[in-house]
């Protein structure tokens, strides 16, 4: 019995991702749950696992192709049998064909159909294509590639004149452009597999969400005092070295709860407000950038939270890191301080509301009360926020209520 494989969903908000290496060839033989393909996506490396036992027939995608979830990837044969009932469905009589209306899945479920791809993105902005004109064919209504390029290939009279008006919007593209050309000495390096995803959801988080940017330092000489007087202890016991970034997940997470406007995410025409707070934190291995998200964060003192950043940044350096352990984070902290920054401006985790920056900790002389002048521990942290979610206002709130907590931390919590 011939049997579809499509790619599976790699996580919440993980709508495609790129085949970077068949495992099989056709006329392989496999058993349920084996390996058949290695993929990439922005924010996971896995593999994917056989849906049946049988023999690989066809391969339908290619190796280095974005796939979106849902699409089929290769035709599988198996020994199953073809149920009667099946069989007599696929015959109707010609009566039934004339009468009866057909209904897909993209007709009673079109929750996908506002949900883009960077590919489909870039393609309809780059010949004025409306893409609310266009109906998709993918799973639950998403407009897939093959749906832009048949609309493109048709070139009505109306697209014709959108593609000659100007387009108000920046056109990003990951595809170099056409009059750059190669000089002796240049190294070209093909962009692919991990690099390829990230920098397709970098252009997607640009091109969707209209950033805006705020910035605000604080004084953490306290915290800096307290961390200094307990990181040795904390190593003999816990084997690991106790860096500052617990500490401020920790505020954060608390700070969130007060305002839980910024641990939302947008879905097209509603915004949803999360219940849990799960940190996501970007973790670099020697080939891309991972966001791994430690869950429920608000629950955990410093010593939990130190314990889950290095479990998940050990299992992302070995290539361990499973798929589930980076899914449903809700906001992200961001630590640019490890590399010396001490200003930034970060690109927001789609579809997460905002992303905060916590830059370097350095001494400066800072004005204190009676006009007196101190050495201080100073620390900037920079906030990238959604506009269509979170205004001024409620950003600063979020961050002087995050500077108090910094600010007067006393190392009364037990760690």
């Amino acid at each position: 019995m011939r049997k579809e494989v499509t790619m599976p969903q790699l996580g919440e908000s993980v709508t495609e991702g790129t085949l970077s290496q068949w495992l099989v060839k056709p006329g392989d033989k496999v058993k349920k749950y084996d390996p058949i393909a290695e993929v990439l996506s922005d924010k996971v490396s896995a593999e994917i696992p056989s849906s049946y036992t049988g023999e690989i027939s066809e391969l339908v995608a290619e190796e280095n192709e974005t796939v979106a979830v849902g699409t089929l990837i290769c035709y599988m044969e198996t020994e199953e049998a073809e149920p009667a009932e099946t069989k007599k469905a696929e015959k109707p009589s010609a009566e039934t064909e004339q009468t009866a209306p057909a209904q897909t899945d993209g007709e009673e479920d079109k929750s996908m159909k506002k949900r883009y791809s960077p590919v489909v993105w870039r393609l309809a902005q780059e010949n004025g294509l409306n893409l609310d004109d266009i109906e998709g064919s993918g799973r639950q209504g998403r407009i897939t590639k093959k749906d832009v390029e048949k609309a493109i290939r048709e070139g009505a009279e109306k697209t014709k004149q959108e593609e000659a008006a100007p387009s108000p919007f920046p056109i990003y593209s990951t595809k170099p452009s056409e009059n750059q050309e190669e000089r002796e000495g240049d190294t070209i390096i093909p962009v692919t597999g991990a690099r390829k995803a990230i920098a397709d959801n970098m252009v997607k988080s640009k091109q969707e969400i209209p950033h805006a940017w705020t910035m605000i330092e604080v004084d953490v000489t306290d915290l800096v005092a307290y961390r200094n007087s307990v990181k040795d202890e904390f190593k003999q016991k816990e084997g690991f070295s106790l860096t500052y970034l617990p500490f401020f997940m920790k505020a954060v997470s608390e700070s969130l709860q007060l305002f839980p406007s910024l641990n939302s995410t947008w879905d097209g025409d509603r915004i949803i407000q999360r219940k849990e707070v799960n940190l996501s934190m970007a973790v670099a291995s020697e080939e891309a950038l991972y966001v791994p998200v430690i869950k429920r964060a608000d629950e955990k003192n410093i010593r939990g939270l130190a314990r889950d950043m290095q479990s998940l940044a050990t299992k992302v350096r070995q290539g361990t890191i499973k798929a589930e352990e980076m899914r449903s984070g809700t906001f992200t902290v961001n630590n640019t301080g490890s590399f010396g920054s001490v200003q930034s401006m970060p690109i927001i985790n789609h579809p997460q509301a905002a992303i905060l920056s916590v830059e370097s900790i350095v001494k400066r002389p800072v004005v204190m009360q009676g006009d007196m002048i101190a050495i201080r521990y100073m620390v900037n942290l920079c906030l990238s926020l959604d506009h269509r979610i979170l205004d001024g206002l409620l950003c600063g709130r979020f961050l002087a209520d995050l500077k108090q907590r910094l600010e007067n931390y006393k190392g009364t919590e037990n760690i």
